[in-house]
């Protein structure tokens, strides 16, 4: 299916068991307007036995292995469930995503403890990760050399999204490439600093919405003084 080998079988049928588990709501991302796909993050040797791309392009084109996996998910998804779109798939605009949003960790150049582990899979075992994302975003920040500085960055980008798109809170996935990684490693900053400090900066205040056209919800729960956080990212490296 979708150009696969036949050594890409057991990553796909993790994803999907992985899927079917009840804190993944399959049901709720698959037909919810707000348009989110299968992000996939694969950690451990079935990376490099099967040829996936860790590096650079890592969410574009050039990699079989990345391309084909996510593919075929998103062929299951219609051919099988039925996530047809206007029909089960009820996405307003969806986002490349649904095509493909599939990655290898890069753990060999990267001191950091991969997702997986960090997730309870023993050292030297493959794993994997799926996340049900909206469509990602790029950011830069190739002037500033403070790690704060450069997360901040980061959390901004939360902040924004908090006030543009959904008023609720929840997980996201940092793709930190190797030249960020490289300050923050040089700084001493690790996975659970950056995840401490976005903890704590990516907030808003409900009164916040007001500047953005959603002045009708700023009086719920609380009030408009009320401090809201925008967190649990999950990061790969």
């Amino acid at each position: 299916m979708a150009g696969c080998l036949p050594a890409y079988m057991p990553v796909i049928v993790a994803i999907l068991r992985a899927m079917c588990q009840e804190p993944f709501n399959l049901h709720g991302s698959t037909a919810s307007p707000g348009g989110c796909a299968p992000f996939i993050v694969v950690n451990g040797p079935v990376r490099t036995a099967i040829g996936m791309n860790a590096a650079h392009n890592v969410l574009g084109h050039g990699n079989r292995a990345n391309a084909k996996i996510g593919r075929a998910i998103c062929l299951i998804l219609i051919n099988v469930l039925g996530c047809i779109p206007g029909q089960l798939d009820r996405s307003t605009l969806g986002h490349p995503g649904k095509y493909m949003f599939c990655l290898a960790e890069d753990e060999e150049d990267s001191p950091w403890v991969p997702l997986a582990q960090e997730r309870g899979v023993p050292a030297g075992t493959s794993g994997l990760t799926v996340l049900a994302g909206a469509s990602p975003r790029q950011l830069l920040n190739e002037w500033m050399h403070d790690p704060e500085e450069i997360i901040e960055t980061f959390a901004a980008e939360m902040r924004h999204n908090m006030l543009t798109y959904s008023v609720w809170s929840g997980n996201y996935a940092l793709i930190i490439p190797k030249q960020l990684r490289e300050l923050l490693v040089a700084a001493g900053w690790y996975k659970h600093d950056i995840r401490e400090y976005i903890c704590r900066s990516a907030r808003v205040l409900r009164h916040d919405w007001a500047t953005v056209g959603k002045a009708k919800i700023v009086h719920r729960r609380g009030g408009p003084a009320r401090n809201l956080p925008r967190c649990a990212p999950r990061m790969t490296s």
